[in-house]
């Protein structure tokens, strides 16, 4: 998710970036899916639960921060 939120990728037409907000999402889904499976398990102890919630809390904000940078998020350049 970070990876792709990170990556520098340019329109060759407009030469305007391309926030990849949606493909970033999907990944922090999927993060957030292997926590709660793990969870259910109980392999994941009760003081690591905490730091993999936050992490996965940070994936999202940063994805929804990178949506609202999108002309579909109502960013105007």
């Amino acid at each position: 998710c970070q990876r792709i939120l990170d990556q520098e990728v340019n329109d060759p037409k407009t030469g305007k970036r391309i926030v990849m907000a949606h493909p970033a999402y999907d990944q922090c889904i999927k993060a957030s899916h292997v926590f709660n499976l793990l969870d259910a398990r109980g392999v994941i102890s009760v003081t690591e639960r905490q730091a993999y919630i936050g992490r996965v809390r940070a994936l999202a904000k940063l994805c929804a921060d990178a949506f609202v940078q999108t002309e579909a998020g109502g960013f105007v350049a």
